[in-house]
């Protein structure tokens, strides 16, 4: 599997940036509930900071961002678990296939491309202060360039779509 691929199927939850189940399962060729019963039969490996599931609450949230099937329609009847970046990692020892091998070999690596983004983009925070601090207030132009790199590096805003007519 592609890194970038993986990269778009991280999500951030309670602060922590996870993994869905059924995109794990995915990745790995297997069902759903055979990797969940892997991980029920080896809770041990798998602790809060590992792995959790997802509350009623933010499965809604994670339903409306990433458009998965509607209740009543196949859907899932059960709150689904999500995996931290360790919890992946742990899942290489429950799962012994060898393309569940490879899978985790790619996944680890989507996880360290999002934290050097991350990092990369505070980086760049940081001297865009440093050059701020230097200019003087009589350049306007310079302030202008910076108030423009400012907005680039802000996340888009996605518009609300309205409601009726």
């Amino acid at each position: 599997m592609e890194i970038t691929k993986v990269e778009v199927l991280i999500h951030v939850v309670r602060g922590h940036r996870v993994m869905l189940d059924s995109d794990l399962a995915a990745i790995y060729g297997v069902m759903t509930m055979r990797l969940n019963e892997q991980v029920r039969r080896n809770m041990s490996r798998f602790p809060a900071d590992f792995m959790f599931q997802l509350s009623a609450e933010e499965n809604e949230r994670l339903i409306s961002q990433i458009a998965t099937s509607k209740i009543g329609r196949g859907g899932r009847r059960k709150l689904p678990l999500v995996f931290t970046q360790e919890g992946v990692a742990m899942l290489s020892s429950v799962l012994h296939s060898p393309r569940a091998i490879q899978a985790n070999i790619a996944i680890m690596r989507g996880f360290v491309r999002l934290r050097e983004a991350l990092s990369l983009h505070k980086e760049l925070a940081v001297k865009l202060n440093v050059l701020e601090g230097r200019v003087t207030k009589h350049d306007e132009n310079l302030e202008a360039v910076f108030g423009a790199i400012r907005k680039l590096m802000e996340p888009p805003i996605s518009p609300k779509k309205r409601i009726g007519f």
